[in-house]
Formats: structure tokens, C-alpha cells, sequence
């Protein structure tokens, strides 16, 4: 009995750290979906004002504490009989569910700069992007492409 609840919870883990593994990042200046080719996009000339480093964070899905409070439930509950069963379970629930979220959080993580650029018209823009290493990184003075085309900017060089 106890043999089984291992194999479902080391299947779980599985599972949980597959479906993380599924977010996606911020677009770069070179990357796109495939939803995007073939469409037109404006392009506005600026000159780069600046660069900062930046942390993207995408949206938290959910999965990893759904994951790790299914998969702590199960461990806690298969540990005890009885009422302390039932205790650990719903210990292994929580604390499996924080470690499940921080875990998604963390490993979704991307580096991105904020490029704050001067249009022709005087106006300033920032535009927050992933960052691509095959690309030369921003730098002030830098004269760029803005790209905007359903509700998104990039920058290109």
C-alpha cells in the first residue's frame, strides 16, 4: 500500500513539473510566435535614452501549488493512519502547495531590459522585452525599430 502511494506521487511530481515547464516568456526583438508571422506590423525609428535590467515574471498559472498541494497531501497522508494521517495529509497539502508555487515562480523567471527611447516627434517610450543573447544588447544612442502590431512593441535594432 505504501509502495503505490509512492509511485503516485513520484508520478505527480512528473506531471506538476512538466505542466510548469509549459509557461512561456516575454517576446524579444527576434523572437516570434506563430501567430504572428505574416502580419503587418508599424514601425516607428527612435534613438535609445536607456537600458535597465529588468526581471519578467509571467502570470502564475496555478499548477504548481494545485501540484505540490496534491502531491504534499498524498506524502503527508501516507505517512500516519487514522487522525494523524489526516493531520499530515492536510500539512503535506499546504506546505506542498507554498513549495509547488515558489518552485513555478522561480523557474519561470526570465532577464529583460526596459529600453526607454526618444521618437522623432521628442516623444519618450519604454518598452520592457526578454532578452536574446544571439542579439548586440541596447545601448544609449543606439538608433532603433519600434514594432507594434496587436497590442505589442519591440524593439529591434
Amino acid at each position: 500500500m505504501f509502495t503505490l502511494n509512492l509511485q503516485r506521487s513520484g508520478a505527480l511530481v512528473l506531471i506538476a513539473a512538466a505542466l510548469t515547464g509549459c509557461a512561456t516568456h516575454a517576446p524579444t526583438g527576434s523572437v516570434y510566435g506563430t501567430n504572428e508571422v505574416g502580419r503587418e506590423q508599424s514601425v516607428r525609428l527612435a534613438v535609445v535614452e536607456s537600458v535597465r535590467g529588468v526581471t519578467i515574471e509571467p502570470q502564475r498559472t496555478g499548477v504548481g501549488a494545485v501540484a505540490g498541494g496534491v502531491v504534499g497531501g498524498i506524502v503527508g497522508a501516507s505517512a500516519g493512519r487514522g487522525a494523524g494521517g489526516t493531520i499530515l495529509g492536510v500539512l503535506g497539502a499546504v506546505g506542498g502547495g507554498l513549495a509547488g508555487d515558489a518552485i513555478e515562480r522561480s523557474g519561470n523567471r526570465a532577464n529583460g531590459v526596459e529600453i526607454t527611447v526618444r521618437l522623432e516627434n521628442g516623444e519618450l517610450r519604454a518598452i520592457t522585452q526578454s532578452i536574446n543573447p544571439s542579439e548586440a544588447p541596447f545601448k544609449q544612442g543606439d538608433r532603433v525599430r519600434l514594432l507594434f502590431a496587436g497590442g505589442t512593441t519591440r524593439v529591434s535594432h
